[in-house]
Parts: C-alpha cells; structure tokens; sequence
C-alpha cells in the first residue's frame, strides 16, 4: 500500500487551459512513501488493495483513492442501510462496524437522501438493494452488481404494480414518503410503521403461494388483504407489508375487502432480478470511456465516485470547502479525473459533507463537515475469508 503526496504548486497551472488534469496527476506520482503495516494508526489492507493520497497544488484539491483488484475473487461490493432500516442514519464507520461475518475492507457513502428532519429522514433517493433485498425503488441512475458478479451503471426505471381481480391496476413506490396521489408499499426494512398519516391502508399477508418476503427486483407477490386502515401510520411487522394509498386515490378507487387477493409485480427495467447489490447515484461520469456534456457552470464540491476498468475498481473521494486543503471538484474535473485513473466506466455518489472514503477502520480524508456525516447507506468492499 502505498501513499502519494505532491507539495509542488499547481495553482498556475490549473489556470492554464492548455494543460490536462493528466498531467497534473503526474506531477504528483513522484513521492510515493511506504505505510509499515506493523503501525497500527495505519490501515492495514491485503494485498490486491491500494491507497493513494494526492496534493495537488498548495491547497487546490486533495484526492484520496483506493484501488482494488477485480481479479482477486475474495473482494465483493455489498451495501448497507443505516441502522439497518430506510429511515435512519449513521456514519459509513457505524455503518462497517455493524457488519457481521466477512472483513470491511474500504467503504464510501452511497446514495442521495433526504437529509432534512422529520419522519422519512435518511430515505435514500434512489435505488437500494441490500443482500439481495430490495428495499427502495430506482428513480435514474443507478450503480448494480448483477446475478453473475458484474458491475454495471445506467438508468433504472420502475414498473411496480398491484392489481387485483376487480380491475385494480396501480403503480406504487416503495418505502418512501407517500403522496396524496400516490401508493406505497411499505416493508418491515422500512422502520417500525409507515408513518404516514391519512389515507386507505392495506395490511398485507402471505398468499397461499409464491415468495414473500424479503423481496427482489423481478418478484411477483400474491398477496391477501388482512385489514383495512384509515388512520394511518399502520404498525410494520416482520411478516407484512402495507400498501398505503393516498386519499386522493383512494377516492378513484374500489377499497379491497379483508381476504381478497392482491398481485405485487415488481419490474426494472433494465431486469435487475437476481442483483444482489445496488445503490442509486448520478450523474454518470464515464460510460465506456466517453464523458457526457456538460452544462455551464459547474460548482465546485466534495465529491465521492466509483470506477471501474478490467483489472480494478476505483474508489474516489475529493475533499472541498476548505481553504488550504482542497477546494472540491466539478463533474466534469471529476470525470476527466476517474479517465485518469484509468476508469471506463464511472458514477457519481453522494458528495458535499457526506463524501467519506473508510479504509480499514480508518477515515482517510477530511469531511466538509469537520466530521463525519451520518448518511443513509454506504458501499463497502468485503474481504471474504478475513474475519473483523
């Protein structure tokens, strides 16, 4: 493992269009210095795993990256939900700490949220799978390991519906806020209730066949009508699901009775069935090497992305807003950055006070913040065969 430092000055050179970001990383290759794995206010990694640290410039932009070996059939991404549920929220270091069996090896913040205060805090924006659960609906782009191990990024679209005998035919979202107009199906991953108020609630049992719960991109759910709520906020328990409809459509629709026999068909597009990992992002930085175009201006912020070639994968986090150290990136200074890295494809995550890069135990840049910020769901690489 080895880190990379650069103090020679690049602010003019970062203001001379002629130049490429290429060879401003260059400049900084040339002081590399070892880590001793014996101290242990270091990470200590195994081998397939690379940290490098790079200054550029005086206090322009501070980069830390780890690299991974894809060939090594030992690492695997999995994501994780704070606290284990949508609504809440708790550090990326939490977050690896809660984690049972299988060595964390290196970690980043994941997905957009809602961050402001109130009942559907730390609900991620877009899509989540978690061990192959799926627990929050995509909505754009979104990064997925496939059945066969793959990573890929892309737009996720949605085509949840229930429907029933009598001619029910409704799209819904999945544990997230619901709308006057809108259904959700609520999960026991979601928390303790669905905290909603208002609105024609269906408690939700086990049919006589089919799979349940916990549910997967592709499944189709036959479903029994145990109750019907109108108070809102109906308790979650681990063997039901609700589906809230808000009062707005209710009115347009027939209430199902106690007993009646409902089908949850949730579709992607592209098919995600069998994914076993996925968290949403965006915007795509890199597909298959091409950048998108950009609007102008661009602002400058911290930033966490993750790439990918062949041999690697690539974690990135720019610190910023702070003076001194680093001033954070646009997309497409972030963008141009992953191709240097060596990146054919790339996405960009949550950034601002969320971008955290965790690697063994250790947070290795500087949060906006001044500390860590509590974020809905993280991304982390396991070790498989090492123990915590």
């Amino acid at each position: 493992m080895r880190i990379h430092r650069c103090t020679r000055s690049a602010r003019e050179v970062l203001r001379s269009a002629g130049l490429s970001l290429l060879l401003l990383l260059f400049l900084c290759a040339g002081f590399p210095a070892a880590v001793s794995a014996a101290d242990s206010s270091r990470p200590n990694v195994p081998p397939g795993v690379e940290y490098l640290h790079h200054r550029i410039g005086d206090g322009p932009w501070s980069i830390h990256v780890v690299k991974v070996a894809r060939s090594a059939a030992r690492f695997r991404f999995v994501s994780t939900l704070a606290r284990s549920r949508v609504c809440g929220l708790a550090t990326v270091s939490e977050q690896t700490a809660a984690m049972p069996g299988s060595r964390p090896v290196a970690a980043v913040n994941g997905d957009f949220f809602v961050i402001r205060a109130g009942p559907y805090q730390g609900d991620p924006r877009g899509l989540h799978i978690a061990q192959g659960e799926l627990v929050s609906s995509p909505k754009g782009v979104s990064f997925w390991i496939d059945d066969k191990g793959e990573p890929h990024i892309g737009r996720v679209t949605a085509d949840f519906r229930v429907v029933g005998s009598d001619g029910l035919d409704v799209s819904f979202g999945l544990n997230e806020e619901r709308g006057d107009s809108e259904a959700v199906l609520y999960t026991p991953a979601f928390g303790e209730s669905t905290r909603t108020q208002g609105g024609l609630e269906l408690v939700l049992q086990k049919g006589d066949e089919g799979t349940w719960l916990p549910l997967h991109a592709g499944d189709s759910c036959l479903a029994k009508v145990a109750a019907v709520k109108e108070e809102g906020d109906t308790e979650l328990t681990p063997a039901m699901m609700v589906l809230s409809i808000g009062p707005a459509l209710a009115r347009r629709l027939t209430t199902p009775a106690p007993g009646q026999s409902l089908t949850l068909q949730l579709k992607t597009s592209p098919d995600l069935t069998g994914a076993p990992t996925a968290v949403g992002g965006g915007p795509i930085l890199l597909d298959d090497g091409a950048s998108p175009d950009w609007s102008l201006p661009q602002p400058r912020h911290p930033r966490t992305a993750l790439g990918w070639n062949d041999e690697q994968f690539i974690l990135v986090v720019v610190d910023g807003r702070q003076e001194g150290l680093s001033v954070g990136m646009t997309y497409p200074e972030l963008a141009s950055l992953m191709k240097q890295l060596g990146c054919r494809h790339a996405v960009n995550l949550d950034g601002g006070g969320s971008s955290t890069l965790w690697l063994d135990g250790h947070v290795m840049n500087s949060p906006s913040d001044g500390r860590e910020r509590p974020v809905a769901n993280s991304l982390v690489i396991l070790a498989e065969g090492l123990q915590n």
